[in-house]
């Protein structure tokens, strides 16, 4: 079997996977430029951090500040480019995962969560990344099987509404123009 083979032996898909990462991280400037100072690999920079990371999670070393960081950092960096971008896709995408982290963080402040499960923070690190990656579309699935049926009767006409006070978010800026 070739080693770009997804279907192969462990060794063949985890060089296959790290590869595919390579390629992705090569984007970016900097990782190239350290991997020349260095002659580390930007592979196994970007994975030894995250191993790091989850390891510093796991064991409750400053876990809360950690999670809560993966939590708000890179979904507030995808939120404020799907602001700039024309698209709407992704302005929903994030609205959703907002509402649903907030209502997270709310149910779980009030049920202080930390203090009943063991590795409490190593299972909401995961939950979080799940919800927040767009390939897996957690947010999506949590705001429609929980959060849609219990709040859906309170905004029945929610459409309308929406489109009413974007029609008037219109003619007021035009106006102003």
């Amino acid at each position: 079997m070739s080693s770009g083979n997804p279907n192969g032996t462990v060794q063949e898909k985890a060089q296959h996977h790290l590869s595919n990462l390579d390629k992705e991280l090569s984007r970016y400037s900097y990782l190239n430029q350290f991997e020349q100072q260095t002659s580390v690999p930007k592979v196994y920079v970007v994975l030894g951090l995250g191993a790091l990371y989850f390891f510093l999670i796991f064991f409750n070393i400053a876990g809360e500040f950690l999670v809560n960081t993966a939590g708000f950092a890179l979904p507030a960096y995808y939120s404020l480019e799907a602001l700039f971008s024309s698209g709407k896709a992704d302005d929903t995408q994030w609205l959703t995962y907002w509402v649903v982290y907030a209502f997270f963080t709310v149910v779980e402040s009030a049920l202080n969560a930390v203090y009943w499960f063991p590795f409490y923070y190593t299972f909401k690190f995961v939950f979080i990344i799940w919800m927040a990656l767009p390939q897996t579309g957690g947010a999506q699935i949590v705001f429609r099987s929980l959060l849609q049926p219990v709040f859906a009767r309170f905004f029945q006409d929610s459409r309308s509404t929406s489109e009413q006070l974007r029609s008037q978010a219109d003619k007021a800026t035009s106006k102003t123009q």
